[in-house]
């Protein structure tokens, strides 16, 4: 089965007079669930850095990439597989951490919501440090499926060793350090409507579940005691000097996100890390820097030109299925996405975020039929044109 059989179903499903329940366009699906989320979170998902200029610039990048067609080389099934750290996934898509996700279902139980999309549809969550359940709880509900976690490094020490082991106890398969939200991005929808979750207590339930931040509040704090320890450990500004003590805490793989710079990769490689991940936070961090698609390329060959093998991974813009299909062209070993599976939960629960994630498959899978590309192998960056 491909995954381009989703459209059969759905085909299929309209001749019993049953119509497809979430919308197809990301346009309409945000407009649908930004109207069913509560005003406080509008903002939260939906808004970026500054003018949000690089936010448009993220997803406007795609469209300056075209896939050239090559006929006569049909194949009735395709392979969209990519193998991670040794795990064979049937698609290059993964879940981006989102760190309100927990929020945005109606029972605010978003992130075991996202853990049972990527356990229906094989593609991996990474969990954010900012969930509304336990990192333990999410790994069950992830199912045997492979998993990573997301970590916002604290400044106690022992803070993040317990986080770090903790996830790997619970089955997680690899830890992902952002390195870019060690102090929150101007955000001036934010800022207009004083919304910040975790300032009212929100999304920190790995910190209030674990006993080394348990015994930083005392006993039985009360919500302003929680967030004023939180506040006081979020956002360890990192620097190179760290990464031997972040590489000391686990032997699970680690992936260094927020890495644009072929230099910053060729480094973090040299210095110990296992994966890059290219992202600039979806613009929701720093403004003015361009889209992170335009710098896909320079780390990717700047890991290549070391021998490695180490994968890359991309967010930041990710809508469509086409877009999946370009930036693997770019060189990406695998693409993440946030907003859309998001936007897919808060409108329809599960089953919204399933037909999101299904949607993509379908159309990078039917892409790649049509186009003549039936491996990602088969995606160069010499399938790609520039336009004007």
């Amino acid at each position: 089965m491909s995954f381009g059989d989703y459209q059969l179903e759905l085909y299929l499903g309209a001749l019993g007079g049953t119509l497809p329940a979430h919308p197809f366009s990301y346009a309409e699906l945000e407009a649908d669930a930004l109207a069913a989320l509560p005003p406080e979170l509008r903002t939260y998902v939906a808004g970026g850095a500054g003018d949000e200029a690089t936010q448009r610039a993220n997803a406007e990048a795609f469209a300056r990439w075209a896939l050239v067609p090559r006929m006569l080389n049909a194949h009735a099934e395709r392979d969209l597989s990519v193998e991670l750290f040794g795990t064979r996934l049937e698609s290059p898509l993964m879940l981006a951490p989102v760190g309100v996700v927990g929020l945005c279902t109606p029972d605010q139980h978003g992130d075991l919501h996202a853990a049972e999309v990527s356990a229906a549809t094989g593609v991996p969550l990474i969990g954010s440090t900012l969930m509304s359940d336990p990192l333990e709880d999410v790994a069950v509900a992830c199912g045997e499926g492979p998993k990573w976690f997301q970590l916002y490094t604290p400044k106690s020490r022992e803070l993040a060793a317990s986080l770090v082991s903790r996830a790997e106890a619970a089955g997680y398969d690899a830890i992902v350090i952002t390195l870019d939200t060690w102090v929150p991005g101007w955000r001036p929808r934010d800022l207009a409507s004083g919304n910040f979750p975790q300032l009212r207590g929100k999304a920190l339930a790995n910190y209030t579940s674990d006993p080394v931040f348990a015994e930083m509040t005392g006993p039985d704090p009360d919500v302003a005691t929680t967030v004023f320890t939180w506040v006081g450990t979020f956002g360890n500004p990192l620097t190179w000097a760290d990464l031997p003590w972040l590489r000391s805490l686990t032997t699970l793989p680690i992936v260094l996100k927020g890495i644009c710079h072929p230099d910053d990769a060729r480094r973090a490689l040299d210095e110990g890390a296992d994966g890059i991940y290219v992202s600039n936070h979806g613009g929701r961090q720093a403004n003015g820097g361009g889209a992170a698609l335009d710098w896909l390329p320079a780390v990717v060959d700047a890991v290549a030109s070391m021998g490695s093998r180490a994968p890359v991974v991309f967010d930041s813009g990710v809508r469509s299925g086409a877009d999946v299909v370009k930036a693997v062209a770019l060189g990406a070993t695998a693409v993440a996405v946030g907003r859309p599976y998001v936007y897919g939960l808060a409108l329809g629960g599960v089953p919204g975020g399933v037909h999101v994630v299904r949607s993509l498959q379908a159309e990078a899978d039917l892409i790649m039929g049509i186009d003549g590309y039936p491996t990602l192998a088969d995606l160069t960056r010499e399938a790609l044109v520039r336009t004007p």
